[in-house]
């Protein structure tokens, strides 16, 4: 499987990402650039699936991955139980406008 770089090394790639999930899951929608929502949105994804299996195990997975342990208890008690008939697809991707500065193409990442 192949993964977008995103411009950084991979420490900092894998903290903005953790950071971006963590920020999605506790706001419902953030705004970033194109490139990074696609990736957001598979982990997204990935997070509610581990907390609609509700077990230990998918709870600790989910704690060793995202920054803030009451996100972790919204997902697991809030966000998953919305989902329980849903089979994919939690999130949405919706373009934006370009950035003023340099021109990047923005989009909205939210929970559907």
């Amino acid at each position: 499987m192949a993964y977008r770089r995103l411009g950084v090394k991979s420490a900092h790639r894998g903290m903005m990402l953790r950071n971006a999930a963590t920020a999605l899951l506790k706001n419902g929608k953030i705004e970033t650039t194109e490139p990074r929502a696609k990736e957001l949105a598979s982990i997204v994804d990935k997070m509610i699936t581990l907390g609609k299996k509700n077990d230990l195990a998918a709870r600790r997975a989910a704690l060793a991955y995202l920054t803030e342990e009451d996100v972790v208890t919204k997902l697991f008690k809030e966000i998953a139980p919305k989902y329980e008939n849903r089979q994919g697809g939690y999130s949405r991707i919706v373009r934006l406008e370009q950035r003023r500065g340099d021109g990047a193409q923005m989009a909205l990442v939210e929970l559907v």
